[in-house]
Formats: C-alpha cells, structure tokens, sequence
C-alpha cells in the first residue's frame, strides 16, 4: 500500500513539474510576443521617415606622373525627416563636402538633396528635399534616457533598405574619437548592431521616438556602437537652419559625465553631485595652455555649476571666443580655480 502511494506522489509531483514548465512556457512565450509587437510597431511608425542618401564627392588625385585630376567618389549612409516639408538630419560625415545628394524614400522616390547646414563638431547635419506627402519622424528626449531600456536602430547599411536592429541603451555620456581626429562628447553606447551605411540613421524608443542619430561603430570590438543624443541635435538644429553652421568657442578636451562623492560634493559645497571627467586634453589647446589635466572634473564655468557636457556646450558661445573665463575644477580631493581663454573651433578657422 505504501508502494502504491510512493507511485502516486511521484506521479503527482511530475504533473506539477510539468505544469509549473509549461506556465513558464506560455509566460516567456507572452513576453516575447510583446516584444515583437512593440518593435513590429515602432518600425511602422518610424521606417516612412527613414531615408538613404546617396553622395559624390570630387577629391584631387595625382596620376602615375603625378598630375593632379579630380575624381568622382560615392558613398551612401541613412537620414530621417524630422519636419513634413523636408528636413532632413543625418551625420556630417556622411554629407560632408558632398558634390551631389541624392535621397531616396522607403517608397522609391527619390529626389535631389539640398545641404542646409553641417556641423562636424557634433557630426551633426541638416539637409532638405522638396517633396510631396511626407512622414515625419518624432523626436524624443534623450536626457531622459536610462541604460537597460530598449533602443531600436533604422537605416540602410549598404543601401539595404529599412534594416532593423535593436539592443539596449549601454551606457550614456560616453566620450570618443571619429576616424578624422575630432572628439564627440555626451554620446549613447548601444549594443544595437550598426554597419556602414547606418551612419546618420535613427536610434528610437519603445515609444517610437528618435533618441539619438546613429554615428559610429568600434570595428575591434562586438556591440560596441555609439549614436548622438537628439538632444544635443536639437541645440543646434536653429543654428544650421538659420546660418547653415554652428559658431561656438572651443576649449579642447574630450570629457565624460562622472558621479561626485557625496564626501566630496558636502565638503566642497557644490551644487551639483556630477561633473566632467576630463579623458583627454588637446596639445596646444586653450585647455592645454590653461593647464588642464587628464583627471580632472570641471563642475563650473564662470561660477556657473556644471553637471555634463550638454550643459557645457551651451555656455561656450561665439560670444566666448576670446574672453578670458574660468573653470571651477575638482583635482584629486582639492578645487581649483583655472583660467582659461577660449579660442574658435578648429572647424571654423
């Protein structure tokens, strides 16, 4: 008799087994459902705004005997219409010097491109097309964004139309350098897969929202890309579509935001709890000159707290060039006060 009850509590505790797997089942397979949906969707809503641009550009070569001549280069990379008369933001690498802009729609259609404005400081640009029936993409609000949450990337690499990745947001305010030397600061790491030809393309949210310009990979590396924050293409938009470029003052670092102790935020009294973490000083920059260092973390400009990069970019104004200002610095356990000169962008002389 026990035996028999031996066989039943087993068989019972198999059931349960099973059911409890198949509940499991049923639940990851929900969540996975809703995952798809979500993505299925904002590709809808996202993907009509998307656009390749096709480029030439005319750059001096030298034959064999050493003759100049100019020769007719193409490449291509990705854009989206942020405004429904024709708008168009995409990366200043992928436009930069361009001789011929041709954009061509998810649709087919294809129409000339019009350069507007182009900042390569942010690797940021603005170009037009005028063409009926548009969708416009919706931007969204990057100084919200928090690591972990999903990011869905849009564009054509290698002229593949309206290829889709997606990943998650890895880390924010990151700090790098492109190909040409310069130094984009306050960037968006993301694991979502990027090749040639998704530079200039839209990295969006779970709510269909565009919350960074796609812009770089690290070919070394695996799930290491990086893509402009929207909001720091929404600071120089007005400038690029009223002056086609962006004035602004330069003082030569490569920074990262970076959490300050409390210790040290009570000690010194400051009014922020983050900073700028100095990763690089240019040789012979207005930072070089003033004596900044590898290290340091800047939490203000002429008395003014800083909290990040976006914040620092705000203040450096053409109105700055030549102005001697200064820089609240944290050095070690010490604040310092640095005076520095800012000069005019590299890009604009």
């Amino acid at each position: 008799m026990f035996g028999n009850l031996g066989r039943f509590s087993n068989n019972n505790f198999d059931s349960k087994k099973t059911e409890k797997y198949q509940k499991k089942f049923h639940t990851d397979e929900h969540l996975l459902d809703a995952y798809s949906q979500v993505v299925t969707s904002v590709v809808k809503k996202v993907s009509p705004a998307v656009v390749n641009i096709d480029v030439q550009r005319s750059v001096n070569r030298r034959n064999h005997i050493y003759q100049p001549f100019a020769q007719e280069i193409s490449s291509n990379g990705s854009g989206f219409i942020f405004t429904q008369d024709g708008y168009i933001l995409t990366n200043s690498h992928v436009v930069h010097d361009a001789s011929k802009i041709q954009v061509t729609l998810c649709d087919g259609r294809s129409y000339d491109g019009e350069m507007i404005g182009d900042d390569p400081d942010t690797d940021i640009a603005v170009i037009r097309i005028h063409a009926p029936n548009l969708v416009a993409a919706r931007l969204g609000n990057s100084q919200s964004l928090q690591v972990g949450q999903l990011a869905i990337a849009i564009g054509h690499p290698y002229g593949f139309q309206t290829t889709v990745t997606t990943g998650v947001i890895s880390a924010l305010g990151r700090s790098f350098r492109i190909d040409s030397g310069k130094s984009l600061e306050n960037v968006i790491q993301t694991d979502a897969a990027l090749n040639p030809g998704n530079s200039g393309g839209p990295l969006v949210s779970s709510r269909g929202e565009v919350i960074g310009i796609n812009t770089a990979i690290v070919i070394s590396a695996q799930g290491i890309c990086f893509a402009i924050p929207i909001n720091t293409a929404d600071q120089v938009i007005p400038a690029l579509m009223r002056y086609g470029k962006v004035q602004r003052a330069y003082i030569g670092i490569g920074g990262q935001n970076v959490k300050i102790s409390r210790r040290i935020t009570l000690y010194h009294g400051l009014a922020t709890d983050t900073g700028i973490f100095v990763m690089f000083v240019e040789s012979k920059s207005p930072a070089h000159k003033a004596g900044l260092q590898v290290r340091d973390v800047i939490v203000g400009f002429n008395n003014q707290a800083l909290s990040n990069m976006d914040e620092l970019h705000k203040l450096l104004t053409a109105d700055q060039i030549g102005v001697r200002s200064r820089l609240t610095v944290l050095r070690g356990s010490s604040k310092l006060e640095i005076n520095i000169v800012p000069s005019a962008s590299p890009s604009q002389r």
